[in-house]
C-alpha cells in the first residue's frame, strides 16, 4: 500500500500532514473532492458525511461559490465537501475560473485528489459494467486517458493526494479519517438502552444483556410504582449480591471490543440491558453501566426505551 505525492507538491503536502489536527469545527472548512472516475470519490464522500460534513455530489463548479456562501450566512453548516468531477461535462471547464473567484473572495478551500493506476481503474469499471463518462463510444482506456489530461492541472495543485490502487474501501476510509477528521470525530459513541423483553428486543442493539436473573423489585410493594432511576429501587437492585459484579465483569468483557470497533470504523454502538418490563432492573443496571463507561472515558448516552410504557 502506498500513497503517491506529486514531486512539486511534496513540501506543501508534508506540511499539511504534519499538522496535529485540523482547525476546530467552528472554523468554516471547504473541501473539493475530485480525481479519477473509479478511484473512490463516492467512498470518500460517504466517509466525510459520516464525520458530519455536509456533502454534495456531482456539483457543477459554478455553484461552488453559492454553496460556500452557506458557511457565512448564519448557517449551522461549518464543513462543506463538494464532489466535482468530469461528470459535469462542459461545466467542468468552469472549475479553474470558479476557484480563482473563491480566492478573490478570500474563501479558503482545499482539494482532495483521488487517483488509481489504469489497470485497476479498468478492473473496477469492468466489474460494474458501466461506461466511462468520457469514453464517448470509444475504448474504456480512451476515456481514462482523456480524463487524466483534463485533470492534470488539478492534480498538480491538490492539497491531498491519495492513490487508491491497492486500497480497500475500508483502507480508504481510514486514510480519509486520518487526514480530515478532528479530535471531536474520533472515539466511539455508545448508547446504553434499557428495555423490557415483553415488548420485544431492540432492533438496533449490537449487544444485549439479560438482567432477569436478579430478583424483581416489582414484587416489593413499596417499590412497585417506582422505577430504576429512583434511589430506593436503584439501591435495592445494586445491593443484590452479584449485580455490581455482573456489570463490572461485563465492562471488562466488552472493552476490548470497543477497540476493534474503532479499528473497523464502527463509531456507533448500542448496548441493550433488558428485564421483564423495562422499568426496574434494566433501568438501574443501565444507569450503573453508563456511569462505569463514562468513568472509563467513553462518550455515553443513556435511554430507557420502555420506561412509562406500562
Amino acid at each position: 500500500m502506498s500513497e503517491i505525492y506529486d514531486t512539486a507538491n511534496i513540501p506543501r503536502l508534508r506540511a499539511l500532514d504534519e499538522q496535529a489536527e485540523l482547525p476546530a469545527a467552528t472554523v468554516p472548512e471547504i473541501l473539493i473532492i475530485t480525481g479519477m472516475s473509479g478511484a473512490g470519490r463516492s467512498r470518500a464522500a460517504a466517509t466525510l458525511e459520516d464525520l458530519g460534513w455536509y456533502v454534495i455530489d456531482n456539483l457543477p463548479p459554478r455553484l461552488l461559490g453559492a454553496m460556500a456562501g452557506l458557511l457565512t450566512a448564519g448557517s449551522d453548516i461549518r464543513r462543506l465537501a463538494a464532489v466535482v468531477d468530469v461528470r459535469s461535462r462542459e461545466f467542468f471547464k468552469e472549475l479553474e475560473s470558479t476557484l480563482d473567484s473563491l480566492r478573490e473572495q478570500n474563501i479558503d478551500y482545499r482539494i482532495l485528489f483521488l487517483d488509481s493506476n489504469d489497470s485497476v481503474l479498468v478492473q473496477r469499471y469492468e466489474s460494474v459494467r458501466r461506461p466511462h463518462p468520457l469514453q464517448n463510444g470509444g475504448r474504456l482506456l480512451d476515456g481514462i486517458t482523456a480524463e487524466r489530461q483534463v485533470l492534470a492541472p488539478l492534480r498538480e495543485s491538490a492539497d491531498f493526494y491519495i492513490d487508491t490502487s491497492t486500497l480497500s474501501v475500508h483502507d480508504l476510509s481510514r486514510k480519509i479519517r486520518k487526514k480530515l477528521s478532528t479530535a471531536m470525530d474520533h472515539g466511539l459513541h455508545i448508547t446504553v438502552m434499557s428495555f423490557g423483553f415483553k415488548y420485544g428486543l431492540p432492533l438496533d442493539a449490537d449487544h444485549v444483556a439479560d438482567v432477569r436473573f436478579l430478583p424483581n423489585p416489582y414484587w416489593v410493594t413499596e417499590l412497585r410504582k417506582l422505577n430504576g432511576r429512583d434511589a430506593p429501587v436503584r439501591d435495592y437492585v445494586l445491593g443484590i449480591p452479584g449485580a455490581k459484579d455482573f456489570i463490572n465483569g461485563y465492562v471488562d468483557l466488552i472493552t476490548p471490543i470497543f477497540d476493534g470497533y474503532e479499528r473497523e470504523l464502527k463509531p456507533y454502538v448500542t448496548i441493550a440491558i433488558g428485564c421483564t418490563g423495562g422499568k426496574h432492573r434494566s433501568v438501574a443496571m443501565s444507569e450503573y453501566l453508563s456511569a462505569r463507561l463514562r468513568k472509563a472515558g467513553h462518550d455515553v448516552r443513556t435511554i430507557h426505551r420502555d420506561l412509562g410504557r406500562e
